[in-house]
């Protein structure tokens, strides 16, 4: 059986290293082919062949996941064995275009198939139990629903359509059914007007569920009404509880005397924020003051949510069932109510203001010589944009400047730094609307990170890092204590493999034979393509590779920033997980026990969930706004790259950054199949290929603000 393994090991290792994902999927393997072994860490290490102690911490890990997954048990402390097979699985729902399922689970090693009569009403994002079939194909994993665990919602949002007798909600986003609205049930809602239902019951012999409207938003096209609808769409509130801002209004925006003589005074010293210019809660200041020994300290101070909030209150319930502000394109919705986030929490210029602050001796090397961290009190003395700060870096004139340029200077120094160490640039362009007071787009601009921003990124960064290593690296004689991180795990090795074979077309290539390889040459490649016309397609297919970023109390490292302990401390106006680490540092600062491990890492997986549905929810404010721009420029041409490929369709970005799709049906001049390995549609008769990265002339054919979707036929075909 060993020897197996060892093969197995080797066949990982020409894909470079394990990723969390692929070491789940390794130790699945290895116990289905002796399901009554019982085994630790180590012996899973030793049959996959790995010695280094990194990836030996991720098996660890990996077992954990298996077993909160369900997959595993644990039969004593470190040692777990394979749950009894049933020839059921338990996964969540990820519904097609065509109206068959995928049923993704870490109990098998690819998803399972579910035709559409097979679903028994399973919708997008349930958790179900599938009875597996008896395989068909080598390939194949197939299956029915034989329970619905856990519904992901229960509540939709969409457009309400009234009939004589009845009513439906047609639903927005990727659903696949109507819900039946009896007349009396409607509560207002008029024809064509946006609103909120919620299903109460689904027959088993009904195509559709049976809901009533819980709220009505609004007219279609009123930009209120559409905004609410996407926050709507990902479960996101738009409003606070009264009951809540009530609470808020009570909280004095004046300190108590006595809480000054609580804290480290920093008001004499230079204090300032950078923050857009659009900004109202600021919740990082930076300080700069010269030492007589001729280093620097540099102050991160961080607005002290966690006074006012307090557990168990109502404003810390909603802050923590949010997780996050939300930014859409024309507005923030904030976690906190606003008499926090925007006034007594903000760190507003002249004005007293209490922090938990992170404070560093630092050389003109910008070496770390000693560290602070604790509850202070400061008084900012300006307020810059970051359009600002940016004028006087540049200039080297203005309020401030000495403490602008030297604080420039040393995250410079910092930024190489990282760089050298393994961190990754990813220097994405973002996209931004001028709108007038209604909310419609005027004109697109594109935001790029400059030296302002990034002076305040790596005071940040460094804050971040520092408190996890803080708490992550205490002495080995002590057991760890549970801790929030920011954890990124490594890229797909088949990714990687994939992006590879693709690149080099274009003359680059990667290392694939150590982390701190792939990171390098990764680092290489993104230099090597800037400016370049294949820039955009390589940067894409790279971020594909990566993981995504994560809240756990099970620490396995930040891959992209290459850190071996990383958290997010500086921004607890906007994240809850912040909240968290300022709690557990001021416990652990006054040498409090360990925190309850399972709670945390429920709170961390629930804001992993919610970061994800704010992060869906700006993307659809921003692709609402691109159709809506772009519906006066129906019958243009355009210049654009093929920025994605899949079987129905070709993507295309613009010059101005917004993209569309050309329908493969719309191709009828050949019979186009997706040749998914080279990224490319190519002609069954005529070999004619459309190459994802390659430059293509369109035309935008039509919009449709309700599907938030943008066609475009090719230009080329209309001559």
């Amino acid at each position: 059986m060993v020897r197996k393994k060892k093969r197995k090991h080797i066949k990982h290792r020409k894909t470079g290293t394990f990723n969390k994902k692929k070491l789940k999927n390794a130790i699945l393997s290895v116990l289905y082919e002796e399901p009554s072994q019982t085994v630790n860490y180590r012996q899973v290490s030793s049959w996959l062949g790995i010695k280094d102690q990194e990836t030996q911490k991720l098996v660890n890990v990996a077992l954990l996941e298996l077993k909160d997954d369900g997959s595993l048990e644990q039969i004593s402390r470190g040692k777990y064995k394979l749950k009894a097979k049933t020839g059921t699985i338990c996964g969540i729902v990820e519904l097609q275009p065509q109206g068959f399922a995928y049923i993704n689970s870490d109990e098998v090693d690819r998803p399972v198939l579910v035709s559409t009569r097979n679903l028994k009403h399973a919708m997008e994002g349930d958790k179900v139990r599938v009875h597996l079939y008896a395989r068909r194909k080598k390939h194949d994993l197939e299956g029915e629903v034989a329970e619905i665990v856990e519904r992901a919602k229960s509540v939709f949002v969409g457009t309400v359509q009234i009939s004589r007798n009845f009513a439906f909600l047609l639903p927005a986003g990727k659903v696949g059914f109507d819900i039946f609205i009896p007349l009396d049930k409607l509560y207002g809602a008029k024809n064509g007007q946006k609103a909120i239902a919620e299903i109460n019951e689904w027959p088993s012999h009904a195509r559709s569920p049976f809901g009533e409207i819980i709220e009505v938003l609004g007219d279609a096209g009123d930009n209120d009404a559409e905004m609410h609808s996407i926050l709507a769409e990902f479960e996101l509130p738009h409003k606070f509880p009264q009951n809540v801002d009530k609470a808020a209004q009570k909280i004095p925006l004046e300190i108590p005397p006595e809480e000054y003589t609580k804290r480290r005074d920093f008001r004499g010293i230079t204090t300032f924020t950078i923050d857009p210019a659009d900004a109202k809660d600021f919740d990082d200041a930076l300080s700069l003051q010269k030492l007589k020994n001729g280093n620097w300290e540099v102050g991160i101070h961080i607005a002290d949510v966690t006074h006012y909030v307090t557990p168990n209150s109502i404003i810390e319930e909603e802050a923590q069932n949010r997780a996050t502000s939300v930014y859409l394109v024309d507005r923030v919705v904030p976690m906190l109510p606003e008499r926090l986030s925007n006034g007594v929490c903000s760190l507003r210029p002249n004005e007293d203001k209490l922090c938990f602050s992170a404070i560093f001796e630092i050389n003109g090397q910008a070496e770390i010589l000693n560290q602070w961290f604790g509850k202070t009190v400061i008084h900012s003395n300006k307020r810059f944009t970051y359009e600002e700060a940016q004028e006087i870096i540049e200039s080297g004139e203005g309020e401030l400047a000495d403490e602008l340029l030297k604080l420039d200077k040393l995250a410079q120094k910092l930024r190489e730094d990282r760089f050298k160490n393994g961190s990754i640039a990813f220097d994405r362009v973002e996209i931004k609307f001028n709108i007038d007071e209604k909310g419609k787009p005027l004109s697109v601009f594109f935001k790029e990170a400059k030296e302002s921003n990034k002076l305040v990124e790596e005071f940040m960064l460094l804050a971040n890092k520092q408190v996890a290593g803080f708490i992550g690296t205490l002495p080995k004689n002590k057991s760890p204590k549970t801790f929030v991180y920011r954890i990124h795990d490594k890229p797909d090795p088949d990714k990687l493999v994939s992006l590879n074979t693709f690149i080099q077309r274009f003359g680059y290539g990667i290392q694939l034979s150590t982390t701190k390889a792939i990171s390098n040459s990764l680092n290489n490649l993104l230099n090597n393509v800037k400016g370049k016309k294949e820039q955009n397609v390589v940067e894409t297919l790279t971020i594909r590779t990566m993981a995504k970023a994560a809240y756990s109390t099970r620490n396995i490292g930040h891959y992209g920033l290459s850190f071996e302990n990383y958290t997010h401390f500086t921004s607890p106006i906007r994240r809850y997980p912040d909240m968290m680490v300022h709690r557990l540092l001021e416990k652990y600062l006054a040498n409090g026990r360990s925190a309850n491990e399972q709670k945390y890492e429920n709170l961390c997986k629930h804001s992993s969930e919610m970061e994800t549905k704010a992060a869906n929810a700006e993307r659809a404010s921003i692709k609402y706004k691109q159709v809506e721009f772009m519906q006066d420029h129906v019958g243009e041409i355009y210049q654009g790259v093929i920025s994605g490929i899949t079987d129905w369709g070709i993507y295309v970005e613009l010059e101005n950054k917004i993209e569309g799709m050309v329908p493969i049906r719309e191709l009828d001049d050949d019979f186009y199949i997706f040749d998914e390995k080279n990224y490319a549609l190519v002609g069954r008769h005529t070999n004619k290929t459309y190459q994802l990265g390659a430059d293509v002339v369109v035309k935008i054919w039509r919009t449709n603000l309700e599907r938030k979707q943008l066609d475009f036929l090719l230009a080329e075909k209309e001559n």
